[in-house]
C-alpha cells in the first residue's frame, strides 16, 4: 500500500488528478452496476409484477447512491481547481435531488395504481390528489436543485416567493381550479370512472376512461375521445347516466300519432268483435258495465246517443297498450308505466309510451323497444284507426290517380 501510495504522488501533478477522477469513476459505474444489474435483480422476484412503476422508483432511487460517491468523492481527488471542485459536487447534488424527487414521483403513481385496484377507487379516485403531492414534490425538488447550483440557501429562494405569487398565482390558475373541482367532484361523487355522461357544450357522449387533475377523458361511443378540462365539469352542467345504470331499466319515451279523422265511437258490434283480443276482455266488460250503470243513472230514460258515454276506438287501443306493455316479459316491474294521450296537434295525436325495460345494455333495450313499436303501430288499423305521416309522393300519386 505505501508503495502504491509512493508511486501515485511520483506521479506529475496532472496525472494524479487525472487518476483520481478515473478512479472515482470506476468507483461510482460500479456501485451502479452493482445496484442496477445485481441487487435489483435478486430483489425482483419480491417485488410488484404486475407493474414496473415500482421498478422505475427502485431504479431511480438506485441512481443517487453513484451520484452521492461522487459528490463526495471528489474532494479526495488531487489538485482540482476549486471551480471545477464545486462544478461536480454542486451538479452531483442536484441530480441527486433529482433522482430522489422522481424516486418518490413513481411511488405515488404505484401508490395510485395499488389504491385503483381496490373496489372502493371507482367511487372514490385519488389520481387528483396524488398527482398535487406530485407538482409540489417536484416544486420542493426544483427549489432544492436551483439553491444547491448556485450554492445559497433554500431560504434565501422561498424569501423570494412572496414578490412573485401574482405571478405564481396566474401560472398555477389552471391547477388551482382543477384541483377545486377534483375535491367538488369527489366530494359529491358527481363522476366516477366507467360512468356514461353527455355534456353538449364539449361534445362529450360516452364513458369516462380517465379522471386526473387537470382532464376527464371521455371516450365516446363513436370511439373518439373527448378530453374535457375538470374544472369545466363544475362550472358547466353535464348529464351523468349512472342513476339509469343502478336502477337496472332504461326508459322508453315514444309517441304513436294517430289521424285525428279516423277517431270515433265504437258500436256494439265492433265492441264484441274487439273481445277477440284476450288482453280487453277483462277491460271491456268492465267498461261496459260502467257505462252502461252511467248512462242508466244520469240519461233517465232519454235514448238521444249523443247524450251517452259510449266507448271510442282511440281510448280502447290505449287499454290495449296498457294492457300490453302488463304483459311485455321485458318492461320492468317496480317502474313507473304510462301510456297517455298528448295534445292534439297539426301532425294528429300522440299517445306517448313511457315505460322502462328491465336491462340497460343498449343493444338489448333498442331491440326490445323496436319489438313493442312494431306489434303496436301494426296493431293500430285494427281499432280501425290510422296513423298520421305528412304526404308523401305516392300520397300525391294515388290522389291525382283518383
Amino acid at each position: 500500500m505505501e508503495q502504491l501510495t509512493t508511486t501515485f504522488y511520483a506521479q506529475p501533478l496532472w496525472a494524479q488528478t487525472i487518476i483520481g477522477l478515473a478512479l472515482l469513476a470506476f468507483a461510482s459505474l460500479a456501485l451502479n452496476y452493482v445496484l442496477k444489474h445485481v441487487i435489483l435483480r435478486l430483489a425482483a422476484p419480491y417485488l410488484d409484477r404486475k407493474t414496473k412503476t415500482i421498478d422505475k422508483s427502485a431504479t431511480w432511487l438506485a441512481t443517487a447512491a453513484p451520484l452521492l460517491v461522487i459528490s463526495r468523492g471528489i474532494a479526495l481527488v488531487p489538485n482540482l481547481p476549486a471551480e471545477v471542485y464545486d462544478l461536480v459536487r454542486n451538479v452531483a447534488q442536484a441530480l441527486i435531488v433529482l433522482s430522489v424527487a422522481m424516486a418518490i414521483v413513481k411511488a405515488l403513481s404505484y401508490a395510485n395504481e395499488l389504491y385503483e385496484r381496490l373496489p372502493r377507487s371507482r367511487n372514490r379516485p385519488i389520481k387528483g390528489y396524488v398527482q398535487v403531492v406530485k407538482i409540489l414534490v417536484l416544486c420542493g425538488a426544483a427549489i432544492i436543485l436551483i439553491s444547491v447550483l448556485i450554492d445559497q440557501s433554500p431560504l434565501l429562494l422561498l424569501s423570494g416567493l412572496g414578490a412573485i405569487t401574482a405571478v405564481l398565482l396566474l401560472v398555477f390558475k389552471d391547477t388551482i381550479l382543477s384541483l377545486v373541482a377534483s375535491v367538488q367532484l369527489t366530494t359529491n361523487d358527481m363522476l366516477r370512472v366507467g360512468d356514461w355522461i353527455t355534456m353538449p357544450s364539449m361534445d362529450a357522449d360516452g364513458d369516462v376512461i380517465d379522471i386526473s387533475l387537470h382532464t376527464v377523458k371521455v371516450q365516446n361511443f363513436d370511439k373518439t375521445i373527448t378530453t374535457i378540462p375538470t374544472h369545466r365539469l363544475v362550472s358547466d352542467a353535464f348529464q351523468n347516466w349512472r342513476g339509469m345504470a343502478e336502477s337496472g331499466g332504461r326508459r322508453i319515451k315514444r309517441s304513436i300519432v294517430l289521424d285525428q279523422n279516423t277517431i270515433r265511437f265504437l258500436d256494439d258490434e265492433e265492441v264484441l268483435d274487439l273481445k277477440k283480443f284476450k288482453m280487453l276482455k277483462t277491460y271491456l266488460a268492465d267498461k261496459r258495465e260502467e257505462i252502461a250503470e252511467w248512462n242508466a243513472r244520469e240519461l233517465d230514460g232519454e235514448d238521444a246517443p249523443v247524450n251517452a258515454r259510449r266507448l271510442t276506438n282511440i281510448g280502447t287501443l290505449r287499454a290495449y297498450m296498457i294492457a300490453y306493455l302488463q304483459w311485455h316479459p321485458r318492461i320492468g316491474d317496480g317502474f313507473t308505466m304510462l301510456v297517455r294521450q298528448m295534445a292534439p296537434g297539426p301532425q294528429g295525436v300522440p299517445i306517448e309510451i313511457y315505460c322502462f325495460t328491465d336491462t340497460t345494455s343498449w343493444g338489448e333495450y333498442e331491440n326490445i323497444q323496436g319489438d313493442i313499436f312494431d306489434h303496436l303501430l301494426a296493431i293500430v288499423p285494427e281499432f280501425d284507426l290510422a296513423l298520421f305521416q305528412e304526404p308523401t309522393g305516392r300520397d300525391m300519386s294515388a290522389a291525382l290517380a283518383r
